[in-house]
C-alpha cells in the first residue's frame, strides 16, 4: 500500500515540463554531479511547509519520508552541506521566473481574474503586532506576565 503525504499531493501539482524547460534555459542544471534543481525547488518548499529553522531540519525532515520521496520526484534527500551550497550557488531566477509562472497558470485553473483598479487616495497602514520582549532586559515589560 502506497501513503501519499500531503506534501507530494502539493508537489504534483506543480507543472513539471515547464520546470525543466525554465531549468535549461536558465542552465542551472549544467555542471551538477549530484542533486538538481528539481531536488532543490522540493526541498524549499518542504522548508516552507514544514517550518524548519535550519538546513539541518530540512535534510532530517526529507530524509525521514525516505520511501515516499520517489512521490516527489527526487531520488534521495539532500545532505546539509549539499543545501547549503545549493543555497548559495544556484541561480535564484530560476524560481522567481517559476513562480511567476505558477501564479499565472494556477491563478487561471483556479479562475482567478486579474483586476485592474486604481486607488486615488493614500493608504495608511498600521502594524499591530505585538513584539515579545525578554523581562530580564526590560522590566518595563512586565504588562505580559499578567
Amino acid at each position: 500500500m502506497t501513503n501519499i503525504t500531503l506534501f507530494s499531493q502539493i508537489i504534483s501539482k506543480l507543472d513539471r515540463f515547464s520546470f525543466t524547460k525554465l531549468v535549461r534555459a536558465h542552465q542551472t542544471d549544467k555542471h551538477q554531479k549530484g542533486y538538481n534543481s528539481w531536488t532543490h525547488l522540493v526541498a524549499m518548499l518542504f522548508c516552507q511547509f514544514a517550518k524548519s529553522q535550519s538546513v539541518r531540519d530540512i535534510s532530517n525532515g526529507l530524509r525521514s519520508a525516505t520511501g515516499n520521496l520517489n512521490h516527489l520526484g527526487i531520488e534521495r534527500a539532500p545532505s546539509k552541506s549539499t543545501i547549503s551550497y545549493q543555497n548559495k550557488h544556484r541561480d535564484w531566477r530560476l524560481f522567481r521566473d517559476y513562480y511567476y509562472h505558477l501564479l499565472k497558470s494556477l491563478g487561471q485553473q483556479a479562475g482567478f481574474k486579474q483586476v485592474k483598479f486604481r486607488i486615488k487616495s493614500k493608504i495608511l497602514l498600521l502594524d499591530s503586532t505585538t513584539i515579545s520582549l525578554c523581562l530580564s532586559l526590560f522590566d518595563w515589560a512586565k504588562y505580559k506576565t499578567q
